[in-house]
């Protein structure tokens, strides 16, 4: 990294601040950038710490370091239509106090963080409730289509020109100064030297304006952020910073291993636990009713939440994504089992005892063929689950096809969405199709005709 011999492993599309401070902390990531803002508000929200000493010294305590200004601010501001602020004579944060039937559309992170819409509303008395969370960039192409009114902006963003958006005075000086900074875990010092120094020569470096102009290159003309970066380390600072090549073929491959050992494995996992679990809920109901609440209470978590709350255990990348999308896959495959099981007819498990044949013979020659289609119909089910799920390990960066996904949302590129969501269609299909086709060898024939045939 900046010619200091290191090789750095880019995690892209991780998950909002707190995401990436965990990461941090506990080692997951080395480096990343934030904003003095961000840390004083957000990380250490309550503790009264401003200043970059101040910040220093709280960071300290964590085994983190932090540069000195990168040279730029990032700060919040809350933006509108230029005509609608014109029409409706508003210059500042406190003009809005006058429309309360005005529609906000702010990102899902500004509608939680400390430094974003509760204290916002609070600060200024806003009376508005038609308040949306939504992602950052849909909110501005909201506000292009009319469908909200203001949004939070950054002061960086090229699309406040390209849109012909205003940026409110902030009147109450509710927002503090986000100057942009390089977070890194004390131990680089020792462990790589050169790169501590590498990051410091970039400190000051970078202006207001030039970060504005590469965010336009990226967003508006589709530029590879590679690439930007590369030539501005070799325009301004003389670094050499190779790009590497990758053909749109090559990306889908790896996005694909990537995505496959993600679903796979999970489902591997939910099938050796799921099915023995379904089958102990079949033959103790008491038990039964007790798996499956707890299989259903799993359910009930939003994705992103239970990925979040895997990252203090397992950090950041597949295991975390591997154990949640394990997680939910039990319940279909668990469900299934036992109501394959307890829908065996009385007559056919009576005639089989009837039989002579051992409890452990009539399961295995009678009672597991019978249920196979309902068991095989639940192992589908969680793989078709799986695959989309698994698109949304992207936020913490496990791969897969939810990267090239969550970076065509930010950057507004179509082509990069279809690149992520194509493949994970396709894959779903192929999936259930397989799946339909297993059908064939695992379920006898007996029991895959119809009535009849």
């Amino acid at each position: 990294m900046l010619n200091a011999g290191a090789q750095p492993v880019q995690r892209r599309e991780l998950g909002g601040t707190r995401v990436l401070w965990k990461s941090l902390v506990q080692g997951a990531i080395d480096i990343y950038p934030e904003y003095t803002g961000t840390l004083s508000q957000e990380i250490f929200a309550g503790q009264g710490i401003g200043g970059n000493q101040a910040l220093r010294e709280a960071l300290a305590t964590y085994g983190i370091r932090m540069t000195s200004s990168l040279g730029f601010n990032n700060n919040y501001a809350v933006g509108m239509k230029k005509e609608i602020c014109k029409k409706l004579g508003i210059v500042k944060i406190s003009d809005l106090r006058r429309y309360p039937e005005l529609r906000f559309g702010f990102s899902n992170e500004f509608m939680d963080r400390k430094d974003g819409w509760p204290g916002l509303r609070a600060r200024y008395g806003l009376p508005q409730h038609k308040v949306f969370g939504l992602d950052h960039d849909l909110a501005l192409r909201g506000i292009e289509s009319n469908s909200i009114d203001a949004t939070e902006l950054y002061t960086t963003d090229p699309e406040i020109d390209y849109y012909g958006l205003c940026a409110l005075e902030d009147d109450l000086r509710y927002f503090p100064e986000y100057t942009a900074v390089l977070l890194y875990r004390a131990d680089l010092e020792k462990q790589a030297p050169q790169l501590v120094a590498a990051l410091a020569k970039l400190e000051g470096r970078i202006t207001s304006v030039d970060m504005t102009d590469m965010n336009k290159l990226a967003k508006m003309e589709k530029v590879p952020e590679s690439k930007i970066a590369a030539k501005f380390l070799a325009r301004y600072l003389s670094l050499e910073s190779p790009v590497r090549q990758e053909t749109l073929a090559a990306r889908i491959w790896q996005l694909t291993k990537e995505h496959l050992s993600l679903v796979l494995i999970s489902l591997w996992l939910a099938i050796l636990i799921g099915i023995p679990l379904g089958i102990l809920a079949a033959q103790k109901p008491v038990l039964g009713q007790i798996i499956l609440s707890f299989t259903g209470i799993i359910q009930t978590i939003p994705s992103l939440a239970l990925l979040v709350f895997m990252i203090p255990l397992l950090g950041i990348g597949g295991p975390p994504v591997i154990v949640a999308l394990f997680l939910y896959s039990l319940l279909p495959i668990v469900r299934n089992t036992q109501a394959g099981l307890q829908s065996i007819p009385m007559e056919i498990r009576d005639s089989a005892e009837a039989l002579g044949l051992s409890p452990w013979a009539r399961f295995r020659l009678i009672e597991l063929p019978m249920a196979s289609r309902e068991i095989l119909a639940g192992v589908k089910t969680s793989a078709v689950i799986n695959v989309g799920t698994a698109t949304l390990g992207a936020l913490i960066g496990a791969g897969g096809y939810g990267q090239p996904i969550l970076t065509g949302i930010r950057l507004d590129d179509l082509g990069l969405i279809l690149t992520g969501a194509v493949p994970a269609a396709l894959l779903a299909l192929i999936v259930q199709g397989g799946f339909d086709l297993a059908e064939y060898v695992v379920v006898p024939k007996g029991l895959r005709l119809k009535p009849g045939e």
